[in-house]
């Protein structure tokens, strides 16, 4: 297991280390000058600093950077010698704060424009669906690397995509979890190409948890008969397990076939399934239960209701 672990941490390490190399080089991050403004890239940063500190001090601006003193003093002296930067008076005149002038507010904003049409350019060709996908994968890496607290998650209706997605990612999830095999992800893939099929706009929807551009689970409402909806799939992602998306989604379905005009809700689920469950009995279902062993294995799947 050790053999392992140090392997994967070896692969990880070349490939941080060579994404490094190549996004410097993209970024222009390698010449003496960044974004052709005369600055260095640590001068800029510097720059990037006071503005979002002002009035900054020094120290604070070494420590978050993790710059030695002396090396940051001889960058704010240049700074200051070139009319970007100018000292004001703190309460104590060994920490005096740094502010920028006009000249270098005007540097900074002319700076700051360049640096989004540039990485604009970079990720224009990639489209709507890879600029969703890069920035939820730069929100993980954030997460992982940095400690940063993931961004708000949202709900949305579905789009072209997405009933492949949630096929997979329930396929996945449930045979890593609990060993169901092809007999589940048939009846889920089934299900998504049925609802794209026979779609009734008015009486039936289907919801999606992302953040970020990624999804962080699902859930659909189809049509039973006319007075009974259908809640089927919910899902939610472990990553987002237990800050309200599954509560939120079967919310959402309560909702929406009130508005429509549905007399009730039921659903069907498996008793190992507990999370759903008490979602499901929080929000007012009540349960019938009989077994199945479809996907490979005994389970005890329940039948759920709710009265609207």
């Amino acid at each position: 297991m050790e053999t392992d672990s140090a392997l994967v941490i070896d692969r990880v390490v070349q490939r941080l280390r060579a994404f490094n190399r190549d996004f410097s080089q993209l970024m222009g991050l390698l010449g003496p000058r960044y974004m052709g403004s005369g600055l260095s890239v640590v001068e800029a940063r510097v720059l990037y600093e006071i503005v979002h500190r002002e009035p900054a001090l020094a120290r604070d601006i070494a420590a978050a950077l993790r710059l030695d003193p002396g090396y940051l003093s001889r960058i704010v002296g240049r700074l200051l010698k070139r009319g970007l930067v100018e000292r004001g008076r703190g309460e104590d005149a060994r920490e005096r704060p740094l502010s920028l002038t006009c000249t270098g507010k005007s540097a900074y904003d002319r700076l700051d424009r360049t640096t989004a049409a540039q990485t604009a350019r970079l990720i224009a060709p990639l489209g709507e669906d890879g600029a969703r996908r890069l920035a939820a994968l730069l929100e993980e890496a954030g997460a992982l690397l940095f400690g940063s607290k993931p961004g708000e998650w949202s709900l949305r209706t579905f789009r072209p995509g997405d009933m492949g997605l949630i096929t997979a990612r329930q396929s996945i999830l449930y045979h890593e979890t609990y060993g169901w095999g092809r007999g589940m992800e048939a009846l889920i893939g089934e299900i998504t190409a049925a609802f794209l099929r026979d779609f009734k706009p008015e009486r039936e929807q289907c919801w999606i948890a992302e953040r970020g551009g990624r999804m962080l689970g699902s859930v659909f409402l189809v049509e039973d008969d006319t007075e009974t909806a259908r809640l089927r799939l919910l899902y939610v992602e472990p990553e987002a397990r237990g800050i309200g998306v599954g509560q939120a989604l079967v919310k959402q379905c309560t909702a929406f076939a009130r508005e429509t005009g549905y007399r009730r809700i039921v659903l069907w689920t498996h008793a190992v399934l507990e999370s759903a469950r008490r979602i499901y009995a929080a929000e007012g279902y009540r349960i019938e239960t009989h077994t199945h062993d479809d996907f490979g294995k005994p389970e005890l799947s329940e039948s759920w209701l709710l009265e609207l």
